[in-house]
Formats: structure tokens, sequence, C-alpha cells
């Protein structure tokens, strides 16, 4: 179950990013690592984070995760590592909250895709989550807060 979806503008938004490509089911072992490497190299050229960390989906396929690993930053961050400057584009976006654990989020994003086909909308190929709540704020999966934003195609 998502809340209320609504249509929001995004300002572009300056970022440090790992990108990563690799099989679906190895999200859950490369997510720490790569979490951990960014909010290192961000902390030490103290650029950030300045907000939730998120991933950018660039494609969707069934068997690969093609995505960046990011937080919002106040400098452009200096390569280090595997650690990039990125950015998230400005964009139109169709957005709601998650509430619950990750398990749930591919229904969730079923749910907010079918609300924008029926508004008429059409989807852009990427999407992202930022994670607002998440397992550092304790076992309480019903606590964890995710953003979905699923930009709209002109």
């Amino acid at each position: 179950m998502i809340a209320t979806p609504e249509i929001v503008d995004v300002p572009e938004q300056e970022t440090a990013v790992i990108h990563l490509t690799i099989p679906r089911e190895d999200i859950q072992r490369v997510m720490g690592p790569g979490i951990q490497e960014l909010m290192d190299a961000v902390g030490a050229q103290g650029v950030g984070p300045t907000g939730a960390w998120f991933t950018h989906h660039l494609r969707m396929n069934p068997k690969t995760f093609d995505f960046e690993i990011g937080v919002p930053v106040s400098a452009t961050v200096k390569p280090m590592g595997r650690v990039r400057p990125g950015k998230l584009p400005a964009a139109k976006v169709a957005r709601s909250l998650h509430a619950g654990g990750y398990e749930g989020l591919g229904a969730a994003w079923g749910e907010l895709d079918a609300w924008v086909a029926a508004a008429g909308h059409t989807a852009a190929p990427d999407l992202w989550e930022r994670y607002l709540v998440g397992p550092e704020s304790g076992p309480d999966a019903s606590r964890y807060r995710t953003e979905l934003n699923r930009p709209l195609s002109a």
C-alpha cells in the first residue's frame, strides 16, 4: 500500500554515486558495502550527505539491476574509488511513499505505475527510491519509509 501519489516538479540535484550493473539476486550483498563506501567518500571530502541516500535505477530488466547508489551533496565530489560525481535530473515525477519493509517495494512500484497509467501519464524508463527511514531506525520494518519517484515522459 502506498500513499496517494502526487505529481511534483523536482530540480536537478548534484549527487555522489556508485554505478553498478549486477544480477538482481546480488542486491542485498552489494548495498551495504556500497553505501558505506559512498558515505566514507563524501564524508572525507566534506560535501555531504545533504539528504537521504537513494538508488537511481537507470533501466529495468527482470534479471539485472543497472543502477546508481547515491547521496545528494553540497558540492561536486571528486572521484574516489568507485564514487563519481552525478546528478538526479530535473524532472516532473509521480511521487508516493511506501511504508514497510523493502520486500514490499516491487508491489509498491506496481501500484504507483498503475496510478500513473490511470492518470493518463507515460512513465520514463528510469526511477529512483529515497530511503527516508530504514534498518538504522530499528528492527521494526513497519516503520521504514521509502519515497518512490517515477519520472514522467513529456
